[in-house]
């Protein structure tokens, strides 16, 4: 009993318990964590032997509440000592079990894929999140267990921060609108062309891929330019 314990205390097997909201399917659990779909599969039936969680035709739901606690401080223990990885700070909020969805440069980012990138670098990564209002304070916590800073509405100095990433807060009163993209949720695309045409000039690259992927009409000035300038 104490071995296979022991063989649970896993980080995908964490991430996985972590991520879960009642209901999920395999593939979006995979998705949420970036972790492919055969080897979430195999951690799924693992832990549903386990009695940790169970996949019932409704989804995957949490049985051991205790055990899910137990992977929390597992995983605020990890994060805490090593750096976080680009890739990890946008598997972490889904930890959190609040809604949220990404905003501001995030959004771009997520729509595009990972395609576009703008004013972050290795050693100064903000990830912009839309919240409730009412979650503020316990996101604020939830990422001081990671030993992530969080500001609110403003992204910081990367010299006031500790570490490179870290998460701006955007709270949000009403009901928080997301789609889904890759297993993130993000603001809808609507609202991402019109936060990205506010700022026209950095985000021209964005517009591009959005223009071309989603066939939406976006006058894109920079592939103009650009299309002239090959063909002198």
């Amino acid at each position: 009993m104490i071995s296979m314990m022991n063989e649970l205390m896993d980080a995908t097997a964490a991430k996985i318990v972590l991520a879960v909201q009642r209901g999920d399917s395999i593939n979006h659990i995979a998705s949420k964590i970036d972790v492919s779909y055969s080897w979430v599969y195999d951690w799924i039936e693992r832990l549903d032997d386990a009695k940790i969680i169970a996949n019932t035709d409704n989804g995957i739901q949490i049985v051991d509440h205790e055990m899910r606690q137990q992977y929390a401080e597992m995983m605020a223990a990890l994060y805490s000592r090593d750096t976080i990885s680009q890739e990890d700070a946008y598997v972490i909020p889904h930890f959190a079990g609040m809604e949220f969805a990404y905003t501001e440069i995030d959004a771009a980012y997520v729509w595009t894929h990972g395609g576009f990138q703008i004013a972050r670098s290795h050693d100064d990564y903000p990830v912009f999140i839309e919240v409730h209002d009412r979650d503020v304070e316990r996101w604020i916590a939830f990422f001081q267990q990671f030993g992530v800073d969080t500001t609110i509405n403003e992204r910081p100095d990367a010299s006031d921060v500790d570490g490179s990433v870290h998460y701006v807060l955007f709270p949000k009163t009403g009901d928080i609108d997301a789609e889904w993209v890759d297993g993130n949720p993000v603001i809808p695309l609507d609202d991402t062309v019109s936060q990205m045409m506010e700022n026209r000039p950095a985000y021209e690259p964005a517009l591009e891929i959005i223009a071309d992927e989603y066939d939406r009409d976006i006058d894109a000035s920079h592939h103009s330019a650009m299309s002239a300038n090959e063909q002198r």
